[in-house]
């Protein structure tokens, strides 16, 4: 079953989704770069500080609480510091473009944490063997957004279609390291729908994948509808089930309807932007 992580900052809410079936908790610091990178696309970016890391640890019983850091700078020791002693299980570097950035990080957390290399650059992208063998990584991921800005795409689910994750997949599988890509909709919703992107993590063996901003539906009064995010949840496991019991015929047509869906949405961008 997919580890489905959660970006959130509210240690409520990490509680209420800890109990619908949610296995990780996602604090995101990161904010160096960030808004310039990401500025013109329609992405969510947020505004979480270091002292909500031990406000959601403590709302926790049993997911992991994992933290992504700002790119590497003069200060990342210090966060590595203050995020472990917070809590944190496992810490996030983005923005790398190499093993040797990674491994850097990796003595500065002296195996306190398991380290998780958000792979989002081409640069790293090409040195994937490399970062699998880094001291201390536990499961590798692919930051689809920034991937595919650097790659010269035009839109985050191109390298599903195009072979990229593909071979992701099997080089993480090749270093027996746990692995996972992207965000994914509600089932039935996004330009490219839930169902879809789930039954290509189904496929490849993936094993996590992060809730998009489509699960933080809020009522009149500015909460979160609990109701729908748990509903959700489980519309997002049953799909799972389901398309973990397909034919190969069956899997085959789904990876068809991925390559139609992304290749609209692809042609869309292209045709607006000329």
């Amino acid at each position: 079953m997919l580890k489905l992580m959660l970006i959130t900052n509210d240690p409520d809410f990490a509680k209420f989704a800890e109990g619908v079936g949610v296995n990780r908790i996602f604090v995101d610091l990161e904010i160096n770069g960030k808004l310039a990178r990401q500025q013109h696309l329609d992405t969510f970016i947020t505004s979480h500080k270091m002292d909500d890391v031990a406000k959601v640890k403590r709302a926790l019983s049993k997911a992991e609480l994992l933290v992504r850091l700002n790119p590497l700078y003069d200060g990342t020791e210090r966060e590595i510091d203050q995020a472990i002693e917070a809590g944190a299980d496992f810490l996030m570097l983005p923005m790398f473009t190499s093993a040797t950035q990674l491994q850097q990080f990796s003595t500065m957390v002296r195996g306190r944490a398991g380290i998780v290399p958000l792979i989002e650059t081409a640069a790293a992208f090409e040195d994937l063997d490399r970062i699998a063998q880094v001291p201390g990584v536990t499961e590798l991921f692919v930051g689809l957004n920034d991937l595919h800005l650097d790659m010269g795409m035009d839109f985050m689910f191109e390298p599903l279609i195009d072979g990229k994750i593909q071979h992701f997949a099997e080089r993480s599988k090749q270093y027996d390291k746990p692995f996972g890509f992207g965000g994914v909709a509600r089932m039935g919703e996004g330009l490219v729908s839930g169902r879809a992107v789930v039954s290509e993590h189904v496929r490849l063996g993936s094993e996590l994948v992060i809730l998009s901003r489509t699960f933080y539906r809020k009522e009149d009064d500015g909460q979160h509808d609990l109701e729908a995010f748990a509903e959700a949840i489980a519309q997002l496991r049953e799909a799972e089930r389901i398309l973990m019991q397909r034919s190969s015929e069956q899997v085959r047509d789904d990876q068809e309807e991925l390559r139609k869906s992304v290749n609209i949405v692809v042609e869309k961008k292209r045709a607006l932007a000329q």
